[in-house]
């Protein structure tokens, strides 16, 4: 995704000043847009060249020849949402808007075709015993089992993949020798994986210490048994783009009261709710870390994620919280396993 600082421009804006934007941005594009970036519209070479065909001057203001209503993204459409939108469609660049409508950036078409490989690291938690789905996980651990024809750790790899990620490291655990026998060193899969492996439970942040020398950039951690289409590259940019130190993906999760909530003050009922609806961020288990973040984990020892995320907040190092609106399931139990292959195939393509 690119930034929009070279190619903004207001109503006022002059044909003039949107050919020297599209040039100066070297893209084909430039956006309008309201003082808080809120997008107005889109203006592309093609709409000026056909306005001066028209006899329109230099100092014309762009308000007549925007398009009003372009295709656009959402920070969190995934790649292969964006690639719809313009298939079929001449569209090279497409505006990327944030949940409020305003320009956060602009995806270059052509670049998501290349699916440039990425050098940041990808760090997936396998190693758990998946107690709560024996007996399915007494031979095979949990992120092996399968959710549309192939192991929920290949859906993952996967998707990386298709985001450029291909380094892979597999912290393993339990049934080791089954995800390592099946995935070898990922070239059959266009990744390269590497394994470390814990010779006891070490938590999800914990494990990570036993791998600090390879890890020198901002890395994935994602924990083994989720199934989820967020777009991992809107992700790193969400995460460089406010200078994170740690960002924890968040989903929204609803939980209605099946009563009715009697509110009191000194004992007075003041209103009475019929089974409200509560509404929280959880932690989707899903993390962006830069490498200085590992010094504060301990050797050896167990430690979670959690854990690393509230010594963060202690030590006022602030980490953030990236909203993830797309298809997220964890997979922690059989009523989730059969939900995950029920709708398989109406989320992720088959590759």
């Amino acid at each position: 995704m690119k930034k929009i600082d070279n190619i903004k421009l207001s109503m006022s804006s002059t044909i003039k000043d949107a050919m020297k934007a599209i040039d100066k941005g070297a893209m084909k594009i430039a956006v309008v847009v309201e003082d808080d970036n809120r997008l107005i519209g889109v203006l592309t070479d093609g709409d000026i060249r056909r306005a001066l065909l028209n006899d329109m001057g230099f100092d014309a203001h762009v308000e007549s020849i925007i398009q009003k209503n372009p295709i656009v993204c959402h920070v969190n459409d995934s790649k292969d949402q964006i690639l719809a939108k313009t298939l079929g469609k001449k569209i090279y660049h497409i505006p990327v808007l944030d949940s409020k409508g305003r320009v956060v950036g602009v995806e270059d078409i052509d670049a998501l075709l290349e699916r440039s490989k990425k050098t940041n690291k990808v760090v997936l938690m396998v190693g758990g015993l998946g107690s709560r789905l024996r007996p399915l996980t007494e031979n095979t651990p949990k992120p092996m089992l399968k959710v549309g024809n192939k192991p929920i750790l290949e859906t993952i790899i996967n998707n990386f993949k298709n985001y450029g990620f291909v380094d892979i490291i597999l912290s393993v655990n339990y049934k080791a020798e089954v995800v390592k026998n099946y995935f070898g060193d990922g070239s059959k899969f266009g990744v390269d994986i590497e394994y470390v492996y814990e010779d006891k439970r070490m938590g999800t942040a914990g494990a990570l210490s036993l791998m600090r020398d390879k890890l020198n950039e901002p890395f994935f951690v994602m924990n083994g048994d989720l199934l989820t289409n967020v777009n991992f590259e809107h992700f790193l940019n969400f995460h460089h783009e406010n200078d994170s130190i740690a960002t924890m993906a968040v989903r929204e999760y609803e939980y209605q009261v099946p009563y009715g909530v009697v509110n009191q003050e000194d004992g007075k009922i003041s209103s009475i709710a019929e089974k409200p609806k509560q509404r929280f961020y959880v932690n989707a288990g899903i993390y962006i870390l830069n490498p200085t973040v590992l010094e504060i984990i301990p050797d050896n020892n167990f430690y979670d994620m959690p854990t690393l995320f509230e010594d963060l907040i202690e030590s006022k190092k602030s980490p953030i919280s990236f909203p993830v609106h797309e298809y997220w399931l964890d997979i922690g139990q059989i009523n989730e396993l059969k939900q995950a292959r029920d709708e398989y195939f109406n989320i992720f393509e088959e590759d």
